[in-house]
């Protein structure tokens, strides 16, 4: 704290404000001060004074003068008022002789005179000028860091205050949408040293400054700005393929993501090309493909994968799906012809797919009316297929179906009929 007096005559330094009042209830009227020059004057030399960095304290010796009821303090910031005093308080007890002016500017010099005052509402000349000067701002605290490149949030940290008399923190943040400093958060504690700021987009940088608060809520100066980025997504797979020739699976793969921390894919699927993905599978950060096993011909789905970091951060999601196809059946044969010849059944075709390995006949037989018997014959390497076990006037129906690589089946072809002639008996 810093003790400042000195003194000087009214006339050179001062002058008392036009807008004063001698009344406790009228401060700051307009009212000329009512001077009685037999009034006793408060002793320049009994003044002492004690200063803070908001308030200065001051002590005099009481007047003996029976007609005085109290005191009246006058005051002027010397930065700003000049030479104009104004009527700051009015003390209403003549045996009171300390009094603490509050709220003022730290490191600021600031006039008084003091005058007392008698009941019918008379006031003594004032002392000569006094001079104090608050003490300066306590020092800003001397370290603070914010830590970059953690997900969706800054770590702030600082070297807690030396300064006993620090009670709290309050860490601001720059709003560059209103270009000016934001209160963030009150941090209770001298010896508080850390704060995260959470739910922050990703790769986004913010400015932070702290200042320190006294017991009284006195500021320290502001520290420098400091500055911080939140961590960027994982860069995400590229060269993502999907097969459309495998039967019945879909194969993915993918070049790794660039991003060193990445720690695993995280692999979707839809039937839709831009919405409805859902998880389908994690796989660790050395695989970089994966094999959809899907118990259907020609289904159609689209894929994406997404890398994903320690700190569960995902690649963006704004990437383009890929079409995967799993293999479709074979196109089913083509029937050239389907006669007796003799006592034969003769089928020729053609294949439909040039993936047909080879056929497979089937072959019903009429009971009766509503019924057929079914019989089949797999592996047939040939164009053509002669069936000798038939009977004359029974109907038989044949269909085809191709076999490809892979064990699928085409479709059946529709069905042809054929009816071996009945021989006529010569009478």
């Amino acid at each position: 704290m810093i003790k400042l007096m000195q003194t000087t005559s009214l006339a050179a330094l001062i002058l008392l404000s036009s807008g004063c009042s001698n009344l406790n209830n009228n401060l700051g009227t307009a009212n000329e001060p009512n001077i009685d020059e037999t009034l006793e004057v408060i002793s320049d030399a009994s003044i002492k004074s004690l200063s803070d960095i908001t308030s200065i304290a001051f002590e005099w010796k009481s007047v003996n003068d029976h007609r005085v009821t109290g005191y009246n303090f006058y005051r002027a910031n010397m930065h700003k008022d000049g030479r104009r005093l104004k009527l700051i308080d009015s003390i209403n007890n003549k045996y009171s002789t300390h009094y603490v002016d509050k709220n003022l500017e730290p490191n600021t010099k600031y006039v008084y005179q003091i005058s007392s005052k008698a009941a019918d509402g008379k006031e003594s000349k004032t002392t000569n000028a006094y001079i104090a000067q608050t003490a300066p701002r306590i020092a800003p605290v001397s370290f603070m860091q914010a830590l970059s490149d953690l997900p969706n949030r800054i770590k702030v940290i600082w070297r807690p205050h030396e300064d006993k008399s620090i009670a709290y923190y309050v860490l601001e943040r720059f709003n560059t949408s209103v270009n000016n400093w934001e209160k963030l958060s009150k941090i209770e504690g001298r010896l508080e040293s850390e704060y995260i700021d959470d739910g922050l987009d990703n790769n986004e940088s913010f400015r932070y400054r702290i200042k320190a608060f006294t017991y009284n809520d006195v500021a320290t100066v502001a520290t420098e700005a400091v500055s911080a980025k939140t961590k960027p997504l994982p860069k995400g797979v590229t060269d993502l393929t999907a097969s459309n020739d495998k039967p019945k699976s879909i194969n993915l793969t993918w070049t790794a993501s660039k991003t060193e921390d990445v720690i695993k894919y995280e692999i979707e699927r839809s039937n839709l090309k831009t919405f409805g993905f859902t998880k389908l599978k994690e796989v660790n950060n050395e695989t970089l493909a994966y094999t959809d096993a899907i118990d259907q011909d020609g289904a159609v789905y689209f894929y994406k994968v997404f890398a994903v970091d320690k700190d569960n951060l995902r690649s963006s999601v704004n990437t383009d799906s890929v079409k995967g196809v799993t293999l479709n059946k074979p196109a089913k044969p083509n029937i050239t012809l389907a006669q007796i010849q003799g006592s034969k059944a003769i089928l020729n075709w053609t294949s439909g797919d040039h993936r047909a390995m080879s056929y497979n006949i089937y072959k019903r037989t009429k009971i009766n009316f509503f019924t057929y018997k079914t019989e089949s014959f797999k592996d047939i390497k040939e164009l053509r297929y002669e069936d000798n076990n038939i009977i004359s006037g029974v109907e038989y129906k044949y269909s085809i179906q191709a076999n490809d690589e892979y064990g699928l089946i085409s479709e059946r072809t529709d069905e042809a009929a054929l009816i071996l002639p009945q021989t006529k008996i010569l009478k």
